[in-house]
């Protein structure tokens, strides 16, 4: 391999006047990735019932660093979410490099699941600062999402009422790292949620027992055009922290917490 790289680099040389000009950048750029999910952790939640899920998104990006998207997944639809079996996230946001390697993102998602009740959707802006060290890739965020009648606590415990709004704010870290002279990488995520200590409309809410830890450990692996992943998922969610949200915090098989731990494993493709 390296042979025929110095040969074309010497045919450059000895020939400019046939090489060829690289292309100016596109000022605007699309991307988009399709993934199957044996189980859609949402801050380590199950939203898919502990079953498989398709997931796919697209992004528009310009060369300002102004980028818009869409991104969806299935849902079980067994009482969360107004009983919609569809997640369709609309996000816009601006990313910019700072220079030695960092990069910050500042944006919002627009949550919505579609044919499900009223008073579901919710709108929350995020920050982003990110950084790469060698292979070693790291993200820090910070997520809050304004008082709202989607994420406000309207059952299931004394301070409960109708129409009630409340907020949310989630704080993570990503990490990864490719292992030299393989096509894995490992990975490792942790992140808090605190909000509403109950539940919203319709069994709706992000951080359903208000405050708690969810953690990830995996590693991924390049076949090809695809990338196959196996992560550990857990929270620090207990079964007394669960209870009193039953059962629309738990499967429709069986009647276990959607927030135990578990192996996930997927199979995805960005273009």
């Amino acid at each position: 391999m390296k042979k025929y790289l110095i040969a074309a680099l010497l045919s450059c040389t000895a020939f400019p006047a046939f090489a060829q000009e690289e292309a100016p950048p596109k000022p605007v750029t699309v991307s988009g990735n399709v993934a199957l999910v044996s189980d859609y952790r949402f801050r380590g939640v199950s939203q898919s019932d502990k079953g498989i899920a398709v997931q796919g998104g697209i992004t528009v990006s310009h060369e300002s660093g102004l980028y818009g998207g869409v991104w969806g997944s299935n849902l079980a639809g067994w009482g969360t979410f107004g009983g919609s079996n569809t997640e369709l996230d609309l996000i816009a946001g601006y990313k910019k490099d700072l220079g030695d390697g960092l990069a910050l993102d500042v944006g919002v998602t627009w949550y919505m699941y579609p044919s499900g009740a009223d008073k579901t959707d919710f709108a929350e802006p995020y920050v982003k600062l990110s950084s790469s060290i060698g292979p070693v890739s790291m993200l820090a965020g910070v997520a809050y999402a304004p008082s709202q009648e989607a994420l406000g606590n309207w059952s299931n415990t004394p301070e409960s009422k109708l129409g009630d709004k409340e907020d949310n704010l989630y704080l993570w870290a990503d990490v990864s790292g490719g292992i030299p002279n393989t096509p894995i990488t490992l990975k490792a995520h942790l992140g808090g949620s605190k909000g509403n200590p109950g539940l919203g409309p319709n069994g709706t809410s992000v951080a359903p027992t208000g405050s708690y830890l969810d953690w990830l450990i995996g590693a991924d692996a390049a076949v090809g055009p695809l990338t196959i992943g196996v992560a550990y998922v857990d929270t620090s969610i207990t079964k007394a922290d669960s209870a009193y949200i039953q059962p629309n915090f738990s499967r429709v098989k069986d009647g276990k917490s959607i927030a135990d731990a578990a192996v996930v494993f997927s199979v995805s493709a960005a273009f």
